[in-house]
């Protein structure tokens, strides 16, 4: 059984879009205040405030005669944001992300609703104080016999509405197992390079939107801030952006299929996007290409078919290694593409020798888990720490 999200879009009445927008400004006004006072409280106090603490603020604010308005809306989504707001301070307290930031209104926002909060009826969704069903366009059928357990309203900035379902599916979508293997060399000219000798060409979805974008945030930077107008260009602009991510995402979607459709091992480097991110030369570039997401994508298409997806270390030189002797040449600037080992004289492509390598050496780390190379740091499958995630930050290849 596997635990799914299915996201789909919707066209609300004028009278559910006004309950809900009152709903989205309820949990976002609810999150504000609740990481406001855990701040006071710590910074002025030294004192930490956790949810129980701000379940019991909840219940005052709703006494209160200025914020009686919350008592108009369900409890259960100011309830979900007060625990999305601790997930986000036991996220900050782990290291694993930046202190909570305040909600604004222009991001949209979202809201979750538990089983006590929605109805599951004919196929349709009621939600807590409307009794019409959520106008949803179906674009696929739920799996036979499963239920959500937890739907999610969000509004994006350019104003679309959507609702994520949670549900628990048992349908068995293991693949029949193939001999293929394939190793992918992530890159920036090439979106990706196989070890078959296959470049797939990198789409450049901004590049394709910059100039209109850049017009529409020029237009946006000269409206009178709190006018309509300015509003308005707000909009346009995101509707900009959301088709550059919309047209991002279906194009990974697609190449991650057929990825684990047609091998059975795929064998990727576990890069450190987040930091290759900080060349300001590159940034843009790399955001576009979105390995990130296509990692993401791999990583757990792979575990539903069945397929068996291997990441080695980031600082395997796969680059600047022969494939064919294993030489290792001392350094390769960025622009160079094409290079001859200086020890058996073969010429290599840089991408495709680089996917010959990774492949190799995720074969190695699937049959034994061997170093793949000379410092000692060993790659690892998905799941396991990896010894170089304390290094500084990687640069491109």
């Amino acid at each position: 059984m596997v635990e799914k999200a299915l996201k789909f879009r919707f066209y609300p009445t004028p009278e559910q879009e006004n309950l809900l927008r009152r709903t989205l400004g309820c949990v976002r006004l609810v999150y504000n205040k609740a990481l406001a006072a855990r701040t006071e409280a710590w910074y002025e106090r030294f004192e930490r405030v956790g949810y129980s603490q701000t379940s019991s603020m909840l219940t005052k604010w709703k006494k209160e005669e200025e914020l009686d308005f919350l008592n108009e809306v369900s409890s259960v989504p100011l309830q979900q944001s007060l625990r999305h707001l601790q997930t986000a301070f036991t996220n900050f307290f782990a290291g694993r992300a930046k202190y909570p930031n305040f909600k604004k209104k222009r991001n949209g926002g979202s809201a979750e609703f538990s089983k006590s909060a929605f109805k599951w009826r004919d196929g349709q969704i009621y939600i807590a104080k409307c009794f019409e069903p959520l106008p949803i366009r179906w674009s696929r059928q739920l799996p036979k016999g499963c239920n959500p357990s937890t739907i999610t309203v969000k509004l994006d900035p350019s104003g679309r509405w959507f609702v994520s379902l949670r549900i628990n599916d048992p349908t068995d979508h293991k693949l029949k197992p193939i001999g293929r293997k394939v190793g992918i060399d992530l890159g920036i000219s090439s979106l990706f390079t196989t070890s078959d000798g296959v470049k797939i060409s990198n789409p450049k979805h901004f590049d394709k939107l910059y100039k209109k974008l850049r017009l529409a945030q020029k237009s946006l930077s000269r409206k009178i801030k709190g006018s309509k107008n300015r509003e308005k260009a707000r909009v346009k602009v995101a509707r900009i952006h959301v088709k550059i991510a919309d047209a991002r995402r279906d194009h990974t979607h697609k190449l991650t299929t057929q990825l684990i459709r047609e091998n059975q091992t795929i064998v990727v480097e576990d890069l450190a996007v987040k930091n290759m991110v900080k060349n300001p030369k590159l940034a843009r570039a790399i955001s576009d290409a979105n390995w990130r997401e296509l990692i993401r994508q791999l990583t757990y298409k792979a575990e539903w078919y069945g397929r068996e997806l291997i990441k080695i270390d980031r600082w395997f030189p796969s680059s600047k290694r022969c494939s064919n002797c294993g030489y290792i040449v001392d350094n390769m600037a960025l622009n160079i593409r094409e290079w001859d080992c200086p020890q058996c004289n073969s010429h290599h492509d840089r991408d495709i020798n680089a996917s010959i390598n990774i492949l190799a050496a995720g074969q190695a780390v699937s049959a034994c888990g061997a170093t793949v190379r000379a410092e000692q740091s060993k790659s690892v499958k998905p799941g396991a720490k990896s010894s170089s995630s304390k290094r500084k930050k990687q640069e491109p290849k």
